[in-house]
């Protein structure tokens, strides 16, 4: 059918066009700012650098400018640094539009690849532009101060960091993208505000009907993100920036014997992913999460002995540390271990600024007894008001920032050789007294640490900023060399006993106060310690192998008992199912009141699946997808998705998060079995 005479020539790139401008999430300032470069305002640009690390969208908003300048009837001469090879001559080549163009646009990407000609820019090139030419540069690296300094360039130029999208525009862009709803929160926090991470994640998402970090995600992303590196030591010196909160040319030393630090350590500063601060040299948290994965994933040995000497620097640094220092220093050892299974569901790995650490003040004494009342009753409140007088030393209170109010407060007392008739005025250091006496008592010179009162009374003792400094407080005694003989802590909330197990203090006795836990630091020393907690932070959640353990029982790592909850699922009308599915052989099964193995299975999958949630549970319809897949008989997965009316990429999608929620209440299960023995 012939196009109407009347009808304009609609190209392909208005269609580019049009798609990026709907599609297009967040950068109303830099939008702003260009906008009113185009329009000359007084005051606007114009030259625009835009500055940040690879894959932050640099590219993506040159183009959205240059789309906003054709609408304006501009021309955009668009030149690409990775393609200017060849010098001067070169980059003129590639820019010649823009000196046949009335009112042009020069838009310059990639400009850390032809950087070298920034002098010759500034002082010869761009010059020669007709007067109302507006230029855009993006580069990872920054600009030279010649441009600031200069009397004509510094108030033509802006510089405008291009950062991570926030939560709400990292959703938007993933819901651009056709990423669902329920998926979105795990992306979010997967790419922290990347849009390069985002939009792969999406595509993951997207395409698999399901999304979880996958290694070739993080080898994608890693390329992406990291040029090429000059030297293996450069390449290991970014690991380890990467795992430490901040790095230092005193940990690069030591984390990097006998290499020459110093050219290494600014070779980092340069990189565009880097910035500085406090601790030290930082990646972008992106750039963070996928170096420190890709290294304990391809080469876990030498990561291990990356961890083992920076963690033995980071430990020295406790230890000389001044008193108004310690925290902050446990804090970037603690950081070390943010990928440990346990460690990162008790503490937030998300920095400080809220509550702070103070010593004891002469007016903290009624807040103090007043707040333990209201928590844990007058008895209590009682023996804060004893220890107030007899150690007040030992109250690490914390203070609300700005108002300096006392919000929560530790007491870690200490006990020695001359201290008993005071140990027995309280219930819980006469227990702990009593365990020392019993199972290896004080020496002359030795004595017991206890964390008697651990009081956060907004959010009692769960996770909290509170909770981040009395672990660390913990810690801090624990590395030092003045630490006790045995160090106890008491806990009233049981959901610590985690925590405690992990870091070797067992189990004293329980007290109607709470369980109190113990550690002999004689018998089990820090270095063998720090090796202990390390084995299972090094590696995050690893599974160990399956087995068979003494009791005879089989034992699955967590990827095996999933792999054989979903084998258990699909072959439940399978008359030989029983066969082979090593569930069989493990407590859980075993343990249940059934005729045999296989009746005991089947009848653990199908209370799993009665709990996710029938009728009006906000899980209905996984309940649904489960119920038709696996327990209504039909031939295929194509037709349980038509018996739910779903798109098969829909069904997909439900169907692996509904067994996943299968498999982790049989896990929970299977460790409350082995828990209970």
């Amino acid at each position: 059918m012939p196009v109407p005479a009347e009808a304009p020539n609609r190209r392909l790139a208005d269609r580019l066009r049009e798609t990026r401008r709907t599609t297009f999430i967040g950068r109303h300032d830099h939008l702003r700012a260009f906008g009113d470069a185009l329009d000359g305002l007084p005051d606007a640009p114009v030259l625009l650098y835009l500055h940040g690390p690879a894959g932050i969208g640099k590219s993506a908003l040159l183009r959205r400018f240059a789309d906003l300048a054709v609408t304006r009837g501009r021309t955009a001469v668009e030149v690409d640094g990775k393609a200017v090879i060849g010098g001067t001559a070169a980059f003129e080549s590639e820019a010649a539009g823009v000196f046949a163009a009335e009112l042009p646009v020069l838009l310059i990407d990639a400009f850390e690849h032809c950087q070298g000609l920034e002098g010759w820019l500034r002082d010869r090139f761009l010059p020669r532009l007709p007067d109302r030419t507006v230029i855009a540069v993006a580069g990872r690296r920054p600009l030279d101060l010649g441009w600031r300094t200069d009397p004509g360039w510094g108030p033509l130029v802006r510089v405008l960091p291009v950062g991570a999208l926030t939560a709400a525009e990292s959703a938007e862009l993933l819901r651009a993208r056709g990423v669902a709803a329920e998926q979105q929160p795990d992306l979010v926090a997967y790419a922290n505000g990347h849009p390069l991470a985002l939009s792969l994640a999406a595509e993951v998402a997207v395409r698999e009907g399901a999304w979880q970090p996958s290694q070739d995600l993080t080898s994608a992303l890693l390329r992406r993100l990291v040029e090429e590196v000059p030297s293996p030591a450069h390449r290991q010196a970014l690991h380890i920036c990467a795992h430490a909160r901040g790095t230092t040319e005193a940990l690069l030393r030591a984390a990097l014997p006998g290499q020459d630090t110093a050219p290494i350590f600014e070779w980092l500063r340069d990189q565009p992913y880097i910035e500085e601060g406090r601790d030290g040299l930082r990646p972008h948290d992106m750039v963070r999460d996928v170096l420190d994965t890709d290294l304990r994933w391809r080469d876990p040995v030498t990561y291990q002995a990356m961890h083992r000497g920076m963690l033995a620097h980071l430990v020295r640094e406790v230890q000389a540390a001044a008193p108004g220092s310690l925290l902050h220093r446990v804090d970037a050892v603690n950081y070390l271990h943010r990928n440990g299974r346990i460690k990162r569901r008790y503490y937030r790995f998300t920095g400080r600024g809220g509550v702070a650490e103070t010593r004891l003040r002469a007016g903290d004494h009624a807040a103090l007894i007043d707040m333990t009342g209201r928590v844990d009753g007058p008895e209590s409140a009682e023996l804060v008001a004893h220890w107030l007088r007899h150690q007040p030393d030992a109250f690490h209170v914390h203070r609300r920032a700005g108002t300096d109010e006392p919000v929560g407060f530790l007491t870690l007392l200490r006990l020695g050789t001359a201290d008993e008739r005071l140990a027995s005025t309280d219930p819980v250091t006469a227990a702990a007294w009593a365990h020392t006496d019993a199972t290896a008592p004080l020496r002359e010179e030795e004595h017991i640490g206890i964390a008697r009162f651990i009081v956060d009374p907004v959010t009692y003792q769960r996770p909290s900023e509170i909770m981040d400094l009395v672990l660390q407080r913990l810690v801090g005694t624990y590395l030092t060399a003045a630490r006790p003989a045995w160090s106890y802590t008491l806990w009233s909330d049981p959901s610590w006993d985690e925590l405690m197990r992990y870091s070797q203090h067992d189990l004293v006795t329980k007290l109607p106060q709470g369980a109190l836990y113990g550690h002999d630091w004689r018998a089990r020393p820090l270095a063998g310690w720090l090796d202990g907690v390390g084995a299972e932070d090094l590696f995050g959640s690893r599974p160990e192998p399956d087995g068979t353990a003494p009791d005879g029982y089989t034992v699955l790592s967590r990827s095996g008992f999933d792999a054989a909850v979903r084998d258990a699922l699909r072959r439940r009308h399978d008359p030989d199912r029983g066969a082979a599915n090593p569930l069989l052989g493990t407590r859980l099964i075993r343990e249940y009141p059934a005729p045999d193995p296989a009746t005991a299975l089947d009848r653990l999958l199908t209370e799993a699946v009665e709990e996710i949630g029938p009728e009006s549970s906000p899980h209905q319809r996984l309940y649904e997808t489960l119920r038709v897949t696996y327990f209504e008989g039909l031939p295929s997965q194509e037709a349980a998705a038509a018996r739910l009316t779903m798109p098969m990429t829909t069904y997909r999608r439900h169907l692996n998060r509904a067994v996943d929620r299968v498999a982790e209440r049989l896990w929970l299960r299977e460790m409350a079995a082995h828990r209970d023995r």
